[in-house]
């Protein structure tokens, strides 16, 4: 459990350290324009497959957010009481950064080695209701 909260840990400050320094130009006002991207994954994973998959999806996420200036955030997580049951709070910069993000190598990874395990997807794009609390929330990380 300690090795799963620094992986969270090392994933956060990988998001912050990747948006801290955007959000002048590509967060807050790509919010309010309306371009910014904002989707919740739903990801139910074979029980066979909980670590691999955890394992890989962690990578993958990591490499997102570090690598592509697009990605705010990628954050993965699963419910407590059901371990396979994956979600995925996705946040990119605009269609076009989730679009490029879908062409990147460890997105191709991700998706090559992982779709024997994985039950069923739901993607559900979101609307963001209060704009002005965003880049508050990834500053209070530091």
């Amino acid at each position: 459990m300690r090795l799963q909260k620094l992986g969270l840990l090392l994933i956060l400050m990988a998001m912050w350290t990747s948006s801290s320094g955007q959000e002048s130009e590509s967060g807050k006002d790509d919010l309010e324009s309306g371009e910014m991207m904002v989707r919740i994954a739903e990801i139910e994973i074979e029980p066979n497959y909980h670590n691999e998959y955890l394992a890989i999806l962690k990578e993958e996420a990591a490499a997102s957010v570090r690598l592509e200036p697009g990605v705010i955030c990628i954050l993965p997580m699963y419910q407590k009481e059901h371990p396979t049951e994956i979600r995925l709070l996705e946040i990119y910069a605009s269609k076009e950064a989730y679009e490029s993000h879908l062409q990147t190598p460890h997105f191709i990874h991700y998706k090559k080695t992982t779709l024997h395990m994985i039950k069923s997807l739901k993607l559900i794009d979101m609307e963001v209701v209060d704009v002005e609390i965003m880049p508050m929330i990834f500053r209070k990380l530091n």
